[in-house]
């Protein structure tokens, strides 16, 4: 399909021209949680350390201990054994109980549950994912230990959080389905959870592929309403839905205050609307849709859109009174609209947290005068611009600071992403990539100062002109800024297996080293302010 302006629409292929180890492709980034266990996301160090102490306790128990004193790990308090159990992967959990017949009952007293079938190849990290008859074995586990566990436990004790993690496969389903149904129905469940993945990686799925997963997951929720009507959480990934499917789904997870779409659409420039009494916080990552209306979501607080493929505005805010925070993350190309914030904010005027991910290539939001923009992002108060493409000259973005007045902290993120781009010539004019060209701006009120902001930080500072030009100009405007931050390059361990035709493109970072350089660059600057500046490891 062309689109107006002649360009092709990137499908499928094109946008995976060439998978992770292709040097002359563009790696996906990674969407997924990684990992065995879910709490990883959120507290991976302490989850960490807890592994430890298990594994430190059950070597005691399968060495025996002493004799006169037992193994240390059934000799723990059972409320400290259970805060443990609680704060890792319940399968892993179970394990431990095993070891220790005064822990057998144990797991029946848990009240948070976290069951992860593991990852499918294409869907995360290289670290970790297990190979499929390593997946499907754990996929069948957590069915088993859902269904054992809920049928089992004390109903006397509250479950504060349940999340499950599985391949969306009829018979786990089946199980699943079942026993959080009956939970939801006898038991009080506090904050349930569902992260459904499929067989297959996008990149490897068909349309009808697609159309499948979606029709079993519609299947699923059709014979188990009750376990979908007390979620309060859902993630989906690689699935092609029906014109209304999406909208019964949420109208049968009733509690739901977090929805992620992964790869999910409704076809090709199909349109997504969402309504919803409860929803707090959508996530939309690639996709098909056209556009997504968010037309009366009075409890709408964050949205986050990875990656549209629309040549209009890709979302529509309709009655979401309470929307402050945005996260936009988009890889430009050459014929696709650059955004207006003032038209596409235009009905949220309550914005207080602006995240713009460039992924290192063209800048695709238009710098516009305050006149405009102030009525939009009058109460901004955090920005993130991450991902500005090396040598862009960065006042462009000074826009922002001339349009937010009670704008608090602003943070700018350089660094040409590798690991991510398509380096190939011609395959990047093929896909209509930009050569990296600056944005024009000139200040409206050359002379405007601007009174909230204190905090500057900058990621993949180097000590030439055009990042020295900068801080000079923010200093200039922003008259009571107390603190700069310089961070060197942010790194990505991805980066380090590039191929060495690649390697020999990236400028060496001259991120200042010793304390000598540092100095020479402050008093370079010659700020005659109270910003103090900080070189940050």
């Amino acid at each position: 399909m062309k689109n107006k302006s002649g360009g092709h629409r990137r499908n499928k292929s094109a946008r995976n021209e060439a998978a992770a180890g292709n040097k002359n492709g563009r790696r996906r980034r990674n969407v997924s949680v990684p990992g065995v266990c879910l709490l990883c996301k959120v507290h991976p160090q302490k989850v960490y350390y807890l592994f430890l102490l298990l594994n430190a306790m059950q070597k005691s128990a399968r060495n025996g201990a002493a004799a006169d004193n037992g193994d240390r790990l059934s000799n723990l308090p059972n409320d400290l054994l259970l805060n443990i159990l609680e704060r890792v992967d319940t399968l892993d959990a179970i394990r431990t109980c095993i070891l220790s017949k005064q822990m057998l009952n144990l797991p029946t007293m848990l009240s948070q549950f976290f069951l992860s079938a593991g990852s499918v190849p294409g869907h995360h990290d290289k670290a970790c994912v297990f190979s499929r008859g390593e997946v499907l074995r754990t996929n069948n586990a957590v069915a088993r230990v859902t269904d054992s566990i809920l049928c089992t436990r004390n109903p006397k004790i509250a479950i504060t959080k349940l999340k499950i993690r599985f391949v969306l496969m009829p018979h786990v389903s089946l199980t699943i389905g079942r026993s959080v149904a009956r939970a939801m129905a006898t038991q009080k469940v506090g904050a349930a959870e569902f992260e459904i993945i499929t067989e297959k990686a996008y990149t490897d799925c068909s349309p009808a592929d697609l159309l499948q997963f979606a029709n079993q997951l519609n299947n699923f929720v059709g014979a188990f309403p009750d376990a979908f009507a007390g979620l309060r959480r859902l993630w989906l990934r690689n699935m092609r839905f029906g014109e209304l499917d999406i909208t019964n789904i949420l109208s049968t997870c009733k509690l739901l205050a977090s929805l992620r779409l992964t790869e999910c659409d409704s076809g090709i420039d199909s349109v997504l609307q969402v309504e919803h009494a409860q929803l707090v916080e959508l996530e939309v990552d690639y996709g098909e849709f056209s556009r997504v209306e968010l037309t009366c979501l009075p409890k709408l607080q964050r949205v986050r859109y990875n990656n549209w493929y629309s040549y209009e505005d890709p979302l529509y805010f309709g009655f979401v009174p309470q929307l402050s925070k945005l996260s936009l993350t988009k890889t430009g190309v050459r014929w696709e609209k650059t955004l207006e914030l003032s038209q596409l904010l235009a009905n949220v005027p309550n914005i207080s947290n602006l995240h713009l991910d460039f992924e290192s290539e063209k800048i695709w939001v238009l710098p516009e005068c305050p006149k405009l923009l102030t009525p939009v992002l009058g109460k901004l108060q955090h920005v993130n611009l991450d991902n500005l493409p090396e040598g862009c000259d960065l006042a462009w973005t000074m826009f922002i600071l001339e349009a937010a007045p009670t704008l608090e902290e602003l943070c700018v993120a350089v660094r040409d992403h590798w690991c991510i781009m398509l380096t190939d010539e011609e395959a990047r004019k093929k896909n209509g990539y930009c050569e990296k060209a600056d944005v024009n701006w000139k200040p409206y009120a050359p002379d405007f100062k601007h009174k909230n902001l204190a905090k500057l930080t900058i990621y993949g500072f180097q000590p030439n002109d055009n990042f020295k030009r900068y801080i000079r100009c923010v200093v200039e405007h922003a008259v009571n800024i107390t603190e700069i931050s310089l961070y060197d390059r942010k790194v990505c361990g991805s980066c380090g297996d590039l191929d060495p035709e690649i390697k020999v493109k990236v400028c060496p970072s001259r991120y200042p080293q010793t304390a000598e350089e540092m100095k020479q660059i402050t008093e370079g600057l010659g700020l005659a302010s109270r910003a103090v500046i900080h070189f940050r490891s």
